[in-house]
């Protein structure tokens, strides 16, 4: 008994000098000790260590091995576990800092949104089957891209994000990185994602990834303190994603590819004017000289976003008659376009705070559900020729000899399309969007 308390007092007066001494030598010590085969504990040392504590230390007699003291885990020998050194964890928290900054200086979910588009749009334009191999490149370059742009965005505003409250916590305002090393990480990433999308996609593509670049940093973040325009110049930012990712998968620009940019370009000005509207305030202080500054009561900003809102309608339609997507997106699309515009006019009859904060889910919403429906709808190339060239089914059908003459009748009904075929576009098409094509006779 006597030798049991004498071994607990030792000990706890072990660890109370070894604390107050070092508290990460301590935490060292007791994570990483080692049970001998006496049955004491002993911490790993050091080399110089173990020489200073067997030439000045004077051996004790051995415990029972029913009076180890356990701290923390007991790790085997064989393991060979050793704390770290200052130059290792010097490494390790830079690592971490900087990692810290890249990933806020790229606004590393907003560029991931624009590589979601990007990604849409590849598949979209990739017909029957779809190049793994080519999508994760050209999300890769993308992203790149895209972190570029943002991070120079941000070298230009730094003086304007340090007057804001949202904004005054980035690497920039803070001081958490320097200008040169911001300017040098963007640049770095700008060529390497455009010199991706050449050699892995297309030339067309890079370009495209290039004018963005440039239209992002250099035209939409000077405008944004200039005129109330930028809004719109970067709503066609935003548009050119998905075209990127169409032509990276075709190799080429249609009609059929300009359905997402247009849904893109529509929906992020009620989003922007919603944001503006909430953060009108901070803008103000900023510098930033949005559409809603200018427009105290909000009826404009509320007017502007409902009136886009509107524009969204046809777009399921649209991809429907041209053969993008089935009937099915085309009762969807509409749906959730309804909803999104209904949040818009009731934030244009009642401009409350509250109101617009609902519009803003409601665009955060929109844009993934009308991505995923018209990913989940489209139709491929075979399924294209077979809606354009009903007679390609018909030959095939009078070709089989134990086909009734009626069953042959019906499906031809069914592929050449009656009055019930006719695409919804059409009928539309007189009211309420007469801007579309006139049905044919």
């Amino acid at each position: 008994m006597w030798r049991n308390s004498a071994t607990l007092s030792f000990s706890s007066k072990l660890l109370s000098s070894a604390s107050s001494i070092n508290h990460y030598c301590f935490h060292y010590a007791s994570a990483f000790s080692i049970l001998s085969p006496n049955g004491v504990v002993e911490p790993v040392l050091s080399s110089s260590y173990r020489r200073f504590y067997s030439s000045s230390a004077t051996p004790s007699p051995s415990p029972s091995s029913d009076s180890v003291i356990k701290l923390g885990f007991l790790a085997d020998r064989s393991l060979g576990f050793r704390p770290l050194s200052s130059k290792a964890r010097d490494a390790i928290q830079l690592a971490r800092h900087y990692g810290r900054c890249y990933w806020e200086l790229s606004k590393a979910r907003l560029s991931m949104l624009v590589v979601a588009t990007s990604g849409t749009g590849y598949v979209l334009g990739s017909g029957n089957a779809v190049d793994l191999a080519g999508l994760c490149w050209t999300c890769a370059g993308t992203m790149m891209v895209a972190a570029s742009a943002n991070s120079l965005n941000q070298v230009f505003e730094i003086n304007n994000d340090a007057k804001m409250k949202r904004t005054r916590q980035r690497p920039l305002p803070s001081g958490r990185i320097t200008i040169p090393h911001a300017v040098t990480w963007a640049s770095s990433l700008g060529f390497a994602g455009t010199a991706m999308l050449a050699c892995k996609a297309s030339m067309l593509a890079a370009g495209l990834a290039a004018s963005n670049l440039i239209l992002y940093a250099f035209v939409y973040t000077p405008l944004k303190q200039i005129h109330p325009v930028n809004t719109w110049v970067g709503a066609v930012v935003g548009a050119i994603p998905p075209l990127l990712g169409w032509v990276a998968a075709s190799g080429q620009i249609s009609l059929n590819g300009l359905i997402l940019p247009a849904a893109l370009y529509f929906w992020q000005i009620p989003h922007f004017m919603a944001l503006a509207y909430l953060c009108r305030d901070d803008y103000a202080a900023g510098g930033y000289r949005m559409f809603s500054l200018a427009d105290a009561s909000g009826q404009r900003t509320a007017a502007v976003a409902f009136r886009n809102c509107l524009y969204l309608i046809p777009l399921g339609f649209i991809a429907y008659d041209w053969g993008v997507a089935s009937g099915w997106f085309c009762v969807e699309s509409s749906l959730i376009t309804l909803a999104i515009s209904a949040a818009a006019f009731s934030f244009y009859r009642d401009r409350t705070t509250q109101k617009a904060r609902r519009m803003f889910y409601a665009s955060l919403l929109y844009l993934p559900v009308f991505m995923s429906g018209l990913l989940f709808h489209r139709l491929s190339d075979e399924q294209r020729g077979l809606a354009d060239n009903p007679d390609r089914y018909i030959e095939l059908s009078s070709s089989l000899q134990d086909v009734s003459e009626d069953d042959q009748k019906k499906k031809t009904r069914h592929f050449t399309g009656g009055p019930q075929a006719r695409p919804p576009v059409a009928y539309a098409s007189i009211a309420p969007f007469p801007f579309l094509p006139v049905p044919g006779p």
